[in-house]
C-alpha cells in the first residue's frame, strides 16, 4: 500500500459509513478482519461479524449505535504507511440534526493492516472528543 491507496481506501470507509450500505461496507474488510472499535478491546472477527456491527444487526460491546443520516462527517488522511501498515488521523463531526451546527468533534487515529488486494485485515481506532470552544 502505499498513502494515495490508503487515502482511497480511507474515501471509501467514510462513504460506506454514510451510506451503510453491506455491499460498500464488506469489501474494504478481509474475510478474516480483526476489526478494533477501541485499541483495549476484544477484536471482532470476521467480516460479516464486523458489517453486523456497523450495521447496529448486533449488540456488539464497544460499538457505537448506527447514526442517523445527515448527522455526521468525516475526514481521515494516511500519516504513515510501511509496507501493508497505515496509520491515519482525521476528525469525525456530529450535529444534533441533519444539516445542524456541529455539536461535537472526535479526533481520530487509526491504525490498520492491508491484504496484498488493499482490503483491510486488521483495523484499530483511538479517538478523543475535542473540548468545547472556551473550555
Amino acid at each position: 500500500m502505499n498513502k494515495r491507496e490508503v487515502d482511497q481506501w480511507l474515501e471509501r470507509y467514510v462513504e460506506a459509513w454514510k451510506t451503510y450500505d453491506r455491499e460498500q461496507i464488506a469489501p474494504l474488510f478481509t474475510e478474516d478482519i480483526s476489526y478494533r472499535y477501541h485499541p483495549y478491546d476484544e477484536p471482532i472477527v470476521g467480516r460479516d461479524a464486523v458489517v453486523d456491527s456497523w450495521l447496529g444487526e448486533v449488540d456488539q460491546p464497544g460499538a457505537s449505535t448506527r447514526d442517523e443520516p445527515g448527522t455526521y462527517d468525516a475526514t481521515y488522511r494516511a500519516v504513515a504507511v510501511d509496507g501493508d501498515v497505515a496509520v491515519a488521523t482525521g476528525s469525525t463531526s456530529y450535529s444534533s440534526a441533519p444539516g445542524g451546527p456541529t455539536s461535537s468533534t472526535f479526533d481520530n487515529c487509526f491504525v490498520m493492516r492491508f491484504d496484498s488486494s488493499g482490503r483491510c485485515s486488521e483495523f484499530a481506532e483511538w479517538y478523543v472528543e475535542r473540548p468545547a470552544a472556551g473550555s
